[in-house]
């Protein structure tokens, strides 16, 4: 973030690999998770610049076409001007953003600064990454496919917007990615000096989660989020028996949702706010005191 007089611009810039096979889709799915960040952080993206890596030898130039086609899909229906970009060649498809936004300085959300008693509010399902990796491995359904691409390309947009409805009652934002929920929680936390409980019925998963959890569908980055946090994660007795569980809730997610803290008194307006926007949000838990570390509830 970088202040500039009564404005604050707020830069990023995030690229991957294909995560579905339909170049428009991964296009559009590339472009809402770089569009993330600068909603996570409360500002309007205005401005962004292609990063596309590609095999030049290997894909023609329609595939190539259409990535673009599904990024600046994404980025009309975010308000963005496309100013250009950059390729080179590469041997695996890389596609992304690099982003500008703009908020006033005193909107700026941060991914610290939450407090105990705080409300953790979610708008997207966990499991991106487990049905990610079965397309991968073909043992998707054609149904499951369509759902997670469907919430992968879905802008966080909507769900910010609904969030400023509240004001200075929204503590922390951050956008749950690569590091799953718990990674990024942590994040929070750490920064915060507070704990939190999740309860685990609570969390939204995507429909196919636990059946490709069930048949170890794990990225391997899952399976580096939980241990990086392990000795900070407090299981319930009654869960401890499902290995899936912890995995589930470290799930390496691509453009996943918002989480926010919010005060108590703000979640009735937050959540009508965030129905009313179409977003489907879940309260999956509550920041409380003590040294940063997880419990998760039935």
């Amino acid at each position: 973030m970088y202040r500039l007089g009564s404005r604050a611009l707020v830069f990023t810039a995030d690229f991957f690999g294909p995560v579905v096979d339909d170049p428009f889709d991964y296009g559009r799915i590339a472009a809402a998770n770089a569009l993330s960040d600068v909603y996570a952080m409360g500002a309007r993206p205005m401005l962004a610049l292609n990063l596309l890596g590609y095999p030049a030898k290997v894909l023609g130039s329609r595939v190539i076409a259409r990535i673009l086609a599904g990024g600046a899909d994404a980025c009309r229906e975010a308000g963005v001007t496309i100013g250009g970009g950059h390729t080179v060649d590469d041997a695996e498809p890389k596609f992304g953003l690099a982003v500008i936004g703009v908020t006033s300085p005193k909107k700026v959300w941060r991914n610290v600064g939450a407090r105990a008693g705080d409300i953790l509010v979610l708008t997207k399902p966990l499991g991106i990454g487990v049905v990610t990796t079965a397309i991968k491995r073909k043992l998707a359904r054609a149904a499951e496919i369509r759902i997670a691409t469907r919430v992968m390309s879905t802008l966080n947009r909507a769900a910010a917007e609904a969030l400023h409805q509240v004001g200075g009652s929204v503590h922390a934002v951050t956008d749950v990615t690569g590091y799953g929920l718990l990674g990024h929680l942590f994040e929070m936390l750490d920064g915060s000096g507070v704990a939190a409980t999740l309860r685990w019925s609570a969390i939204p998963m995507m429909p196919a989660a636990r059946r490709l959890a069930a048949l170890d569908c794990f990225p391997g980055g899952s399976r580096a989020n939980l241990e990086s946090v392990a000795r900070k994660l407090v299981i319930h007795s009654a869960l401890r028996g499902d290995p899936t569980v912890p995995l589930l809730l470290a799930d390496a997610q691509t453009s996943g949702g918002l989480l926010a803290a919010l005060a108590p008194r703000a979640v009735r307006k937050a959540m009508a706010a965030l129905e009313g926007a179409g977003v489907t949000a879940s309260i999956i838990g509550e920041i409380r005191e003590g040294r940063p570390r997880v419990l998760v509830e039935p």
